[in-house]
């Protein structure tokens, strides 16, 4: 990394590991530099030199020696000229500009959505999902996090990331239970969620100097646990779930069965236990509009009184008179009387038998 001597004369990382966003030289503390001191910075890499925690003059790739003309900011700081061998103190941050692995996602603690207008009042959601991130601004990332939070790898700042994601999570599920949207919805929708949290999640990484890399939702669903709690307060009905939770089971295991069959078979598996979900849904909804009322049964009129009769009566309910006597009856499918030898009903064209 560096020469063990009192003065730092060649400053180097010579390599930086898989999750390693940051390496500081020295490790701890401040370094002894001076003018004339050798910084090499490799590829892929950046340094930025630091002193009191401000981030100030930043170097790219290559083979840089040090004097005031390329310190500005760290000259006017400290005073200059330093003076040939006099040490000055400072501290180096090599900064790896290339792209880090993927990244997992989770919600630790479920995410609440509410559901208007379908008779469940609100779920629990739990998501998961992948996304990779590169450092865009090595300056202002050194500054506000490496040098004064002490973040170093990308296992130290996960948490910080993966909170950023999760808020911006809620307040997209937040939004679409506002526009009538329910959990019973959001599995048909991840791409359009994933497409919103990553809108909200880029400005927080640009605000930290990092850049947002292929964001994804890969799950998002109710929290099963969740449900029983939920519906002892009244707030989500388990038969519309288990419903629900039918047809996710159906659509994973259309899922596993599409796998040997290619890419045809997968689709054709995810694209039914969704149109299952869907229907599910739409029943839900269906369910909760009122009971249209039944049509109402066909009669026929009593040829001496016109009391209304089912049709298929013998007798009038009314005066006792002999239906069946009416000259040429009636349809026993709408009531209207027939005319003496009709075959067929004139009103609604019912075979007379």
């Amino acid at each position: 990394m560096a020469r063990k001597r009192g003065i730092l004369d060649i400053i180097q990382v010579p390599s930086m590991g898989s999750k390693d966003i940051v390496r500081r030289v020295p490790e701890e503390g401040m370094g002894d530099l001076r003018l004339g001191s050798q910084l090499i910075v490799g590829p892929g890499q950046a340094a930025i030199f630091v002193r009191d925690g401000k981030a100030l003059d930043a170097f790219d790739s290559g083979r840089h020696t040090i004097t005031t003309a390329n310190l500005p900011l760290l000259g006017k700081l400290i005073g200059a000229p330093f003076g040939g061998e006099t040490p000055f103190k400072a501290e180096v941050y090599f900064v790896n500009m290339t792209e880090f692995a993927q990244m997992k996602w989770g919600t630790r603690n479920p995410v609440p959505i509410r559901h208007p207008g379908i008779g469940v009042g609100a779920s629990l959601i739990i998501g998961n999902g992948i996304f990779r991130m590169k450092v865009a601004d090595p300056q202002l990332f050194v500054g506000e996090f490496a040098a004064r939070q002490g973040l170093y790898t990308t296992d130290e700042i996960h948490d910080t990331l993966r909170a950023y994601v999760v808020s911006a999570l809620k307040d997209v599920v937040g939004e679409l239970g506002l526009q009538g949207k329910s959990a019973f919805d959001l599995p048909a929708m991840i791409d359009e969620v994933g497409a919103a949290v990553e809108a909200k999640v880029k400005d927080e990484f640009d605000s930290m100097g990092l850049r947002l890399i292929d964001f994804k939702v890969e799950d998002l669903n109710p929290k099963e646990e969740s449900a029983e709690t939920l519906a002892k307060m009244g707030l989500i009905d388990m038969g519309e779930l288990q419903k629900y939770q039918f047809a996710m089971s159906m659509r994973d295991m259309a899922q596993q069965e599409g796998t040997g069959g290619g890419a045809m078979g997968l689709g054709a598996g995810a694209g039914m236990g969704m149109g299952m979900a869907q229907q599910m849904a739409q029943q839900m909804q269906q369910a909760q509009q009122p009971p249209q009322a039944a049509p109402a049964a066909a009669t026929m009129a009593c040829p001496k009184c016109g009391h209304q009769n089912p049709v298929g009566a013998k007798f009038c309910g009314n005066c006792g008179e002999k239906i069946e006597a009416a000259a040429g009856g009636f349809c026993s499918n709408c009531g209207a009387q027939l005319k003496p030898g009709s075959k067929f009903c004139s009103e609604c064209g019912q075979k007379v038998g």
